[in-house]
C-alpha cells in the first residue's frame, strides 16, 4: 500500500511539473485566426480585405467596382471581376474616396482602353473566384483567372509588399494606372516618372470628397523592367470630354511559377516621403518576414480582450469587429516626421507624435472613441492631440477629416464628446487648455479663418450654429437637417459646459448648460416626437414620423422615430418631456413594435437594421436599447440588445446592417458583447445589458484586467437575475469607469424569465 501510494505520489508530483512546464511553454492565442475580414464586405457594410497592420498609413487591397454606393472601399463581395490593387481605402464609409496608385499583373496583351463611363471594370480586369481567394488580418491573396497570376499582399505601417507568381510568358507585366481611383475622381494634377529599371514614382491631386487629396508613391520592383507611358487624354465615351492619362506599362519575361515582389510607399508630403517609408520599413525582399510581422502587430491588438466562448461565429465576429476598430483612423506622419497640414502645407512633425487622418466623428463618437478609452487610452490621446493639431493648423475642429481635408460631412462638432469624455476619465494627455477653447470655436457660428475650399465652409459652419446661438433655436426654414443639428449641439454643448466646468469657466459652464436643455424646444407634446420648428414658431407641417427624404428634411440619415430619443446627456429631463416615467416607457415600446415602413419619395438608405423603427444600421439609434435602464426596465434593454446581438450581426460577408462607419458599428457590438455600453460619452457610467459571453476579461495597460462573468449563460437564458460587482450587490445596472480602471470582476448571475 505504501508503495503504491509512493508511486501515486511521484506521478501526481510528475503530472503537476509536467503542467507547470506547460503552462510555461504555452503559446499565446493567435487571435489573427479568429478575424473574418469579409464580414461586411457585402450588404452596404463597405468593408474591404485588404492587408493592413493596425492605424497603418496604406491599405492594399483589391477593387472590383468603380461606382455606386457599394464601391465606397473598392470591393463588394458579389462581383466576380478585379481591376487590380489600389493603396488607399476608407472602411465602412457612406461616402467614396481614394483607390490611389492601382496595380495589376498582367500576361499578354495590355488592355487599358476605355469600357465606358458606366463599366464597372477596367478594361485589364480578371475574374477571380473566392473559392482561390484568402482574406486574414495583414495578408491578402487570390487568383486572376485571366493572367493564370498569384497576387498576395502584406504591408507594414507605411509601406506594402505584394508577391506575384507569374506562369512561363514571354509578355507578363504590370499596368500601374496612377488616373484610376474610386468613382473616377477629378485628377487635377499627375506626374509619372520611372526612375531606373526597377522604380517608378508618381504623385497626383485629385478632388473628390476631399478637395485637395494628395497623393504621391514609390514603387520598387525585385524584376528588371522595360516599359511604355500612356500619357495622352482619353474620353470614357465616345465624343465624351478628354480626361487625362497617367499609366505605365511594364513588361519583362518569366518562367514557370517566378515570383516577382513589389514594394510600395504612399505619402501626402512628397515622393521622397513615399521612398522613406518603404526604405524605413521594409529593407529587403521578405515577403513572408513582414506578413508574420503584420500579423504579430494583429494579434497584439486583438489580445486586449479575451472571450470564454463554445461558439465560433460568435468568436469570430468579436474578432473581426475589433479588427475593424483597428483599421482606422489612419497614421499620416511619414518616416521622417513630415506630415500633410489643414493649411494645405507639408510639416516637420515628429515620428513619436504622428498625426493621424480620417476622423469620422459623426459616427465614432459614439462607441468607438468610448471603446478606445478602454482598451488603449493613450492612443486616444494620441488622436485628440491630433485634431487639436488640425484645429491649429486649419481654424476650426474636424467633423470628418480625410487626407489632411475638412470635408464638411455629417453634422455636430463631435470632437468636444471625445475631449470631455477622455478628460473626465482622467486621459488629459493633451493641451487642455487649447483643446477647451478649440470647441468653444467650434460652437460658435464664424467663417473666418478657415482654410479650406469655399463649398465645404457652409457645411463646416452650417447657418444652424448662428442661430442656435443667436435665438436659442434652429429654425427649420433657416437651415436643413434643422432638429437632428439642434440635438446634437445641445449634446455637444454639454460636453462643453462639462469642460467649461471643470476648469473653473463659470460663465461657460452656465451659458452652455442651458444651450444643453436646448432639445426641450423640437418636442412636439400633440405628437410626442421631436419635430421641426420655424422662425415664426410654427410647427412643420404636414409632419409624418416615418418620412424621410435623404439628408433633405429636419433630420439626418433619419426620422423623427429615430431622432426624438437623442438626448444621453439628460435623460431624466426627456422622461419627464414625454409626461413621466409611464408615457416614456409607452413610447419607448412603441419605437420597437411600429410598423418598419419607411414613406417618402427619397427615404434615406442608411436607415437600416430595423426592429420597429429602431435603425441599428445607422448611428442616431446606438444608444437607445440602453435607455430602459433609466427607468427600471432593465430587462427591456437586456432582450432588444438580445435581439440585436443575433439577429443583426453575423459571420459572413453581409454581416452587418449597415454602413460599418470606420468602427463603430463594431465598436457597438464589442462592448454590448461584453455586456455594457456608455449611453453619454462624457459621463463616465456604462449601462449594463446582457453579455454574450461566459466570460469577457479587458486587460488594462498597467497590468490590471477588468472581468465580466456571467453565470448561468445560454442562448435562452439572455436576462440578469443579479449583479455583483467586486463582492459587492448592485442595485442598479450600472458602474463607472473607475471601475473599470480599478480592475475587478463584474458577476452577472442569468436566467430565462425577466427580473421585474
Amino acid at each position: 500500500m505504501k508503495k503504491n501510494m509512493k508511486s501515486s505520489s511521484i506521478l501526481l508530483g510528475g503530472l503537476f511539473l509536467l503542467g507547470a512546464v506547460c503552462s510555461c511553454t504555452q503559446t499565446a492565442p493567435d487571435y489573427a485566426s479568429y478575424v473574418n475580414p469579409f464580414i461586411g464586405t457585402g450588404g452596404h457594410g463597405h468593408t474591404y480585405p485588404g492587408a493592413v497592420v493596425p492605424n497603418g498609413m496604406i491599405q492594399p487591397s483589391p477593387d472590383t467596382r468603380i461606382y455606386e454606393w457599394d464601391a465606397c472601399s473598392g470591393y463588394y463581395y458579389a462581383d466576380t471581376t478585379i481591376n487590380g490593387f489600389s493603396h488607399t481605402h476608407v472602411s465602412g464609409t457612406g461616402c467614396a474616396d481614394y483607390g490611389d496608385v492601382l496595380l495589376m499583373p498582367t500576361v499578354g496583351r495590355q488592355d487599358y482602353h476605355s469600357m465606358g463611363s458606366k463599366s464597372q471594370q477596367m478594361a485589364y480586369a480578371s475574374a477571380f473566384s473566392h473559392e482561390n481567394e484568402t482574406a486574414e488580418p495583414g495578408y491578402y491573396s487570390v487568383f486572376l483567372d485571366r493572367y493564370g497570376v498569384k497576387a498576395e499582399l502584406t504591408s507594414t505601417k507605411r509601406a506594402a509588399i505584394h508577391r506575384y507568381t507569374f506562369p512561363k510568358a514571354e509578355d507578363a507585366g504590370f499596368i500601374l494606372d496612377l488616373d484610376y481611383s474610386i468613382q473616377r475622381q477629378k485628377n487635377e494634377q499627375m506626374e509619372l516618372e520611372v526612375i531606373s529599371d526597377t522604380e517608378i514614382r508618381g504623385r497626383k491631386k485629385t478632388v473628390y470628397w476631399a478637395f485637395d487629396q494628395y497623393i504621391n508613391f514609390y514603387a520598387k520592383f525585385s524584376k528588371p523592367f522595360t516599359y511604355t507611358l500612356v500619357t495622352d487624354s482619353m474620353a470614357l465615351d465616345e465624343g465624351g470630354p478628354l480626361l487625362p492619362t497617367a499609366k505605365a506599362l511594364l513588361q519583362f519575361q518569366t518562367e514557370p511559377n517566378e515570383e516577382v515582389l513589389v514594394k510600395v510607399g504612399v505619402s501626402a508630403v512628397d515622393m521622397d516621403g513615399a521612398r522613406k517609408n518603404v526604405e524605413a520599413e521594409i529593407s529587403g525582399w521578405d515577403f513572408d518576414g513582414v506578413r508574420r510581422a503584420a500579423r504579430q502587430q494583429w494579434n497584439t491588438y486583438l489580445s486586449k480582450i479575451d472571450i470564454d466562448t463554445k461558439d465560433n461565429d460568435q468568436r469570430t465576429m468579436f474578432y473581426t469587429a475589433l479588427y475593424h476598430t483597428g483599421m482606422q483612423p489612419n497614421l499620416f506622419t511619414d518616416a521622417d516626421g513630415r506630415y500633410f497640414g489643414m493649411d494645405l502645407k507639408p510639416h516637420q512633425g515628429r515620428v513619436d507624435e504622428p498625426i493621424y487622418t480620417i476622423f469620422s466623428l459623426w459616427d465614432t463618437f459614439r462607441a468607438y472613441h468610448p471603446l478606445m478609452t478602454i482598451i488603449d487610452p493613450e492612443l486616444n490621446e494620441a488622436f485628440i492631440r491630433s485634431l487639436i493639431q488640425k484645429s491649429r493648423e486649419g481654424g476650426v475642429l474636424p467633423m470628418w477629416e480625410l487626407a489632411g481635408n475638412y470635408t464638411g460631412t455629417m453634422i455636430g462638432y463631435h470632437a468636444a464628446s471625445l475631449i470631455a469624455d477622455s478628460y473626465v476619465k482622467g486621459y488629459r494627455n493633451f493641451d487642455v487648455q487649447e483643446a477647451y477653447k478649440a470647441c468653444l470655436r467650434t460652437a460658435e457660428y464664424d467663417t473666418t479663418g478657415i482654410i479650406t475650399h469655399p463649398l465645404v465652409v457652409p457645411h463646416l459652419m452650417p447657418q444652424a450654429k448662428y442661430w442656435k446661438n443667436k435665438i436659442g433655436y434652429v429654425p427649420c426654414d433657416k437651415d436643413n437637417e434643422s432638429v437632428a443639428k439642434a440635438l446634437e449641439y445641445a449634446y455637444d454643448d454639454w460636453c462643453i459646459s462639462v469642460l467649461a466646468g471643470a476648469l473653473d469657466d463659470e460663465a461657460n459652464r452656465d451659458k452652455y448648460a442651458a444651450f444643453a436643455e436646448g432639445y426641450k424646444v423640437y418636442f412636439d407634446p400633440s405628437t410626442r416626437f421631436m419635430r421641426g420648428l420655424d422662425s415664426e414658431g410654427n410647427w412643420r407641417t404636414p409632419f409624418n414620423p416615418r418620412a424621410s427624404n435623404h439628408r433633405n428634411d429636419d433630420y439626418c440619415e433619419g426620422t423623427a422615430w429615430q431622432w426624438t430619443w437623442f438626448v444621453p446627456h439628460d435623460v431624466d429631463g426627456l422622461v419627464e418631456l414625454m409626461g413621466g416615467r409611464d408615457a416614456f416607457i409607452g413610447k419607448l415600446d412603441s419605437l420597437f413594435t411600429a410598423d418598419s415602413k419607411l414613406e417618402g419619395e427619397s427615404t434615406s438608405v442608411d436607415i437600416s437594421g430595423l426592429i420597429g423603427q429602431y435603425a441599428h444600421g445607422n448611428e442616431p439609434s446606438h444608444h437607445i436599447a440602453h435607455l430602459y435602464n433609466y427607468v427600471g426596465q432593465p430587462w427591456r434593454t437586456q432582450e432588444i440588445v438580445d435581439e440585436v446581438l443575433h439577429t443583426l450581426y453575423f459571420n459572413n460577408p453581409d454581416g452587418l446592417s449597415g454602413n460599418e462607419d470606420c468602427g463603430q458599428m463594431s465598436a457597438w457590438y464589442i462592448l454590448n458583447a461584453m455586456g455594457f455600453y456608455q449611453v453619454c460619452p462624457g459621463k463616465p457610467v456604462y449601462s449594463i445589458g446582457r453579455p454574450l459571453f461566459n466570460e469577457a476579461t479587458v486587460h488594462l495597460k498597467d497590468g490590471k484586467s477588468f472581468k465580466v462573468i456571467a453565470h448561468n449563460n445560454s442562448r435562452d437564458n439572455k436576462y440578469v437575475q443579479s449583479i455583483v460587482l467586486n463582492g459587492n450587490k448592485l442595485e442598479t445596472p450600472f458602474f463607472t469607469h473607475q471601475d473599470i480602471v480599478d480592475g475587478g470582476t463584474l458577476e452577472l448571475t442569468m436566467g430565462s424569465e425577466p427580473l421585474k
